[in-house]
């Protein structure tokens, strides 16, 4: 249940990025709430899976995970663009990510 609460975590954290966007430095109302909502529903979950994943390891999923999903909605929604050195970035943090997972805490 743990990975299920971190996943909504993530998602929470990737609506509120989205919403950060989309607030224009917190001058559109709707959008500024949507931060708000999103960030406190991300941390509400975050802080339920920390109950049995190790802190280390739920931190670099979700930031992890964050960032590519983050990427890949700015990229996608947003119309930015991407360049080799951001794509290298990534691969490092899914390979770091992937590597706690493997030989991290508990293992």
């Amino acid at each position: 249940m743990s990975y299920i609460y971190l996943a909504f975590a993530i998602i929470g954290e990737l609506i509120g990025t989205s919403m950060l966007k989309a607030s224009d430095g917190f001058s559109k109302l709707f959008p500024t709430i949507g931060v708000l909502v999103s960030f406190t529903f991300c941390f509400f979950f975050l802080s339920l899976s920390l109950k049995t994943i190790p802190l280390n390891m739920a931190y670099a999923i979700w930031s992890g995970l964050g960032i590519i999903g983050t990427a890949a909605i700015s990229i996608l929604i947003w119309k930015e663009s991407i360049n080799t050195a951001s794509i290298v970035g990534i691969i490092f943090i899914l390979v770091g990510v992937t590597i706690l997972n493997l030989f991290g805490p508990g293992h």
